[in-house]
């Protein structure tokens, strides 16, 4: 049995979306991404969408957008895709890590309220939270904090109530990485609408896809607006194809990717639903495995939106050498996340050491995703568990191991 990491779930009426496209003049900037656009704002109440051609384009816009600048501070989480802090490097901003909630993986709040207190106090009670090759006197930080980027890990909402109490407070910009949670609810209210500015992707392994491609949404019409002259080589309403208000780039989304996701989010509902109950598989065959643990979702979490199926393997056990076996099988599974901040890179530019962002690296160890989308069948559900099952014994830490 061929079992795929992930897999895209189009059908006819996807394909006939795309083929549509080809027989007309409009290959970019035409009919289709502003339908794509309305449909994101009936989706989700809010009033603007801007298509974008990666989640991480999206992401940046809203950094632009937030007027993070050289030296900025911006409070995010290290267990994440490398995107969300990369965005904010990219204006030559400062990410500060705050470590996460060991049951979610979700920015702790607890901790981010304390990060907040002290950097905005500056001097020694910040230097806990900076990076160490920040190359400047602490002193000079303070008053620099600008926004929080809250990624919605794995489907799942972060605690966005206790977020914006204290966004609200130190007058911070909130900018929702929902990138993997399309669909999802915190409270009954729509992920993506829980910050100033929220964002989706639509890479071939989440829930809907263009390919390349994603969305931004936001409640703010000049926010919007010039975001989208960004997008657009920096054009603002008005400009020629040849004059440039902005510092722009090209993260325009096409005419034949908006029109697959136009088709596939005509589906949402059943997109989702088949991943639900995939996940559903997997929670019965995996409560008969020991030394491993499904995903935990918060009380808030009204609806998660599975984006990748994510166990946590027992401190007991070895998990790459576990991934090594069932990748033997022909079972695909991959660690997630790597934590951002040892990635060497990040390392060499701050100065990161192991042991800076304890629950964040034990995550990062024990963390493996399964095989995992909607075309999935139980069968296949069946076979991963006992190929799961059947290499654990094998995978147990050796003396000396940690």
């Amino acid at each position: 049995m061929k079992i795929p990491m992930s897999s895209p779930e189009l059908n006819d009426a996807d394909r006939q979306a795309v083929l549509g496209v080809l027989n007309t003049p409009h290959l970019s900037m035409g009919p289709k991404i502003e339908a794509f656009e309305r449909a994101f704002c009936k989706l989700t109440g809010a009033p603007h969408a801007i298509g974008v051609n990666s989640g991480t384009a999206g992401l940046h816009l809203c950094v632009r957008a937030a007027g993070i600048s050289t030296g900025d501070l911006v409070l995010t989480t290290p267990f994440s895709f490398v995107a969300s802090a990369n965005v904010i490097l990219f204006e030559k901003g400062v990410p500060v890590f705050v470590d996460v909630d060991p049951l979610t993986g979700n920015i702790d709040t607890s901790q981010l309220a304390q990060a907040v207190e002290a950097l905005t106090a500056g001097g020694n009670s910040a230097r806990k939270w900076l990076p160490r090759g920040i190359p400047v006197d602490i002193e000079e930080r303070s008053g620099t904090l600008k926004a929080i980027l809250p990624v919605d890990v794995f489907g799942q909402p972060a605690d966005y109530d206790r977020i914006h109490a204290i966004a609200q407070e130190y007058n911070l910009k909130v900018i929702e990485d929902s990138c993997e949670a399309l669909g999802a609810t915190y409270k009954g209210r729509p992920a993506g609408t829980l910050g100033d500015c929220g964002v989706f992707a639509f890479y071939p392994n989440k829930q809907i896809t263009t390919g390349e491609g994603g969305m931004i949404i936001t409640d703010d019409g000049e926010t919007a607006d010039f975001m989208r002259a960004l997008r657009n080589q920096g054009r603002a309403p008005g400009d020629t194809w040849l004059q440039h208000t902005y510092l722009g780039y090209n993260y325009r989304l096409d005419e034949m990717s908006a029109a697959l996701g136009l088709a596939q989010l005509a589906r949402l509902e059943t997109l989702l639903e088949n991943r639900a109950r995939v996940a559903t598989w997997y929670e019965k065959h995996l409560a008969k495995i020991d030394l491993v643990s499904p995903p935990n979702l918060a009380a808030s979490t009204t609806r998660v939106s599975w984006f990748v199926y994510v166990i946590r393997v027992d401190p007991s056990i070895n998990r790459d050498r576990l991934a090594k076996i069932l990748d033997a099988q022909g079972i695909p599974v991959r660690p997630y996340f790597s934590p951002i901040h040892l990635q060497p890179y990040m390392v060499k530019t701050f100065g990161f050491r192991p042991g800076d962002f304890p629950v964040t690296e034990d995550l990062g160890n024990r963390s493996l995703a399964l095989p995992f989308s909607g075309t999935m069948t139980e069968a296949m559900v069946i076979e991963v568990c006992r190929a799961l099952a059947d290499a654990l014994p094998a995978s147990a830490l050796l003396a000396g191991e940690h």
